[in-house]
């Protein structure tokens, strides 16, 4: 066999550096907020903590409203942006429930069963 030089990906994949680091600051904000302390912080004044970070004006008013697709869409790493729903436990449910195909109620409820703890 001979060796081939073409890439292992996908024809479309293109890298794009400029788009990899779109999300950078909203991917740091998020992720900061596995540690208790910055939670603290996060929940003391929301904007004040995005604005700390460097976020976009969307990316502020995505995270602000807990608005998951559009932090998705502006760069969010859905890892990252799972640390932002642990934040409190409506948003975990939802998130959670959209991962396993369950509903918030169902997703509660399968937590309160003895489901994983998150945060």
């Amino acid at each position: 066999m001979s060796s081939s030089s073409t890439p292992k990906v996908p024809g479309t994949y293109v890298f794009d550096a400029a788009e990899s680091r779109r999300g950078q600051a909203l991917n740091r904000l998020c992720g900061s907020l596995k540690h208790a302390e910055n939670r603290a912080k996060f929940k003391a004044d929301e904007a004040a903590y995005c604005d700390a970070y460097g976020l976009t004006a969307e990316q502020r008013d995505a995270v602000l409203h807990r608005d998951w697709n559009r932090m998705m869409e502006l760069g969010g790493s859905i890892f990252y942006v799972f640390k932002l729903a642990m934040v409190d436990q409506k948003s975990m449910q939802y998130l959670g429930g959209v991962f396993t195909g369950m509903t918030t109620e169902e997703f509660a409820q399968a937590l309160k069963a003895g489901g994983r703890s998150f945060g």
